[in-house]
């Protein structure tokens, strides 16, 4: 028993990754499935498509493999966070659609509870935001769609989870309602000071607490499942960006990672005390190992290599993400791209504005466009950088650690350490965020090291350091930060 299934459940596929005793991955299955608009700006996932493709990509990584149960030490899994699903206790039925953590339809009852006054009591106690991106106003929602939903959950016949919850009750047979406390963090329901769910914000949303699932830690005893034909135990579960910073093994405070995908999340190791922001971001739980939780300042960016889709599925000027690179190479670099399509996330937090680009003359070219749209990604993390430092001035973080797809373009990269400043480490693994769940898992399990040895194991395939002149940098971002005032202007 020295292999480790990690079940990677995302915003538009289900994974399954086996991983060896060393910590590399064997073998894995990926299966998308539908996302649902019912209306402008709503994001929905039906959850049995979610349980299915987490059963079917099991079964088929196992079948690869030519493993049975009895080789797996443990399951971890790692989950998109703050994604929202209501189900019943008795026959595990949902009340209604999982209501994803892109989905904005409760923006005007954040307004609401906003004007009402309480946006600083919700950040004094979750460390985020008031805001639609987490589950605890989609919790609302539901239960306000749904008559008589709040007597059943007050009554035990109604269980709310983020989709970790939801798999492992029905990993479990519905033995388990249990969650860890990075995903609690991501709800707003939770008081990240006191380690427990919160009266207080529950009673101001009016959600039945009989409803919340158990809070362990991200190794833990989350319950046994036969989904692989056999008993294996459920020993590790954190959220896909935390699991991205244990996976980068960001155990030290001061270190950073940057995970580059659709969006962009940066996460700083902030250690054992909650940091506040001054700079709108969010105060989380980075992870919690020994009953102690080790707090994080996270940045998100809503586009960061969702750009690179726009230039070719928009525009059509690339048919393929690696021709970026190259037409980079050759642009001038004096147009630039704020791609704010879904608005401006962090430190702006402004849903509102829309994208735009700025220095357009008669020849600029699909060279220039590339240039600006991976440009823009730089610009945007050092927004990020910036923003942690002036909350963290005693704890500058030296290295930034990548992963995510886009990672791997060598010249974003390389602007992204010209735009910091800093050096720019990219793991030998990409597959960080997976890897971060299995080592949770297989560490429960002693076939894995401790977070010491495992941080021993990390591998640098390359570093980026910064080649750009300091006055050249400066004007550089002072051209983005114009850009973005004047797009927020609009």
């Amino acid at each position: 028993m020295t292999h480790i299934l990690a079940i990677d459940q995302g915003t538009t596929s289900s994974r399954a990754i086996v991983f060896g005793p060393d910590m590399t991955p064997v073998a894995s299955a990926q299966q998308e499935f539908p996302q649902h608009f019912p209306a402008s700006g709503w994001v929905e996932h039906d959850p049995s498509d979610l349980w299915a493709t987490v059963q079917s990509t099991c079964k088929e990584v196992m079948e690869t493999t030519g493993l049975g149960p009895s080789d797996i030490a443990a399951i971890g899994i790692t989950n998109q966070r703050e994604t929202t699903v209501i189900w019943d206790a008795e026959t595990g039925e949902p009340l209604h659609n999982a209501i994803v953590w892109q989905d904005r339809r409760t923006a005007q009852m954040c307004e609401t509870l906003r004007g009402q006054g309480y946006g600083d009591q919700v950040t004094a106690i979750t460390g985020l935001l008031l805001d639609p991106y987490f589950s605890a106003t989609k919790v609302k929602w539901i239960l306000d769609q749904n008559a008589g939903s709040r007597e059943k959950a007050a009554a035990g016949k109604l269980l709310f989870g983020t989709v970790d919850s939801f798999l492992i009750w029905h990993m479990t047979g519905g033995r388990a309602h249990v969650t860890d406390a990075t995903n609690a963090a991501r709800t707003m329901l939770y008081d990240i000071h006191k380690g427990a769910w919160s009266a207080e914000m529950c009673t101001m949303l009016d959600i039945p607490m009989q409803m919340l699932p158990e809070v362990r830690d991200c190794a833990s005893d989350f319950g046994i499942t036969d989904i692989l034909g056999g008993e294996t135990p459920i020993y590790g579960v954190a959220g896909d960006q935390q699991a991205a910073t244990i996976g980068q093994a960001c155990f030290e405070p001061g270190m950073l990672k940057s995970t580059y995908g659709t969006g962009c999340f940066a996460l700083l190791n902030t250690g054992s005390a909650p940091v506040t922001s001054n700079n709108r971001l969010l105060t989380t739980v980075a992870y919690q190992l020994d009953g102690t939780p080790t707090y994080a300042l996270e940045g998100s960016i809503f586009i960061a290599g969702a750009v690179v889709q726009w230039l070719r599925d928009g525009l059509g000027i690339i048919g393929s993400a690696s021709e970026t690179q190259g037409l980079a190479e050759q642009g001038r670099g004096d147009v630039t791209l704020v791609p704010a399509f879904t608005g401006l996330g962090a430190p702006y937090w402004n849903p509102d504005c829309r994208g735009a680009v700025y220095g357009l003359t008669r020849d600029t070219g699909p060279a220039d466009m590339a240039r600006a749209a991976l440009e823009s990604i730089g610009f945007q993390t050092r927004d990020l950088w910036e923003a942690m430092r002036a909350d963290w001035p005693d704890g500058d973080a030296a290295v930034l650690r990548v992963d995510g797809g886009l990672s791997a373009n060598n010249w974003a990269m390389q602007f992204l350490s010209d735009m910091l400043g800093a050096p720019v480490d990219r793991p030998q693994g990409l597959e960080t965020t997976a890897l971060g769940a299995a080592w949770l898992a297989g560490m429960r399990a002693g076939v894995y090291p401790d977070a010491a040895g495992f941080a021993a194991t990390w591998a640098r395939e390359a570093r980026f350091e910064p080649a750009l002149a300091e006055a050249e940098r400066e004007e550089s971002y002072a051209r983005w930060q114009r850009a973005v005032a004047a797009t927020q202007a609009v």
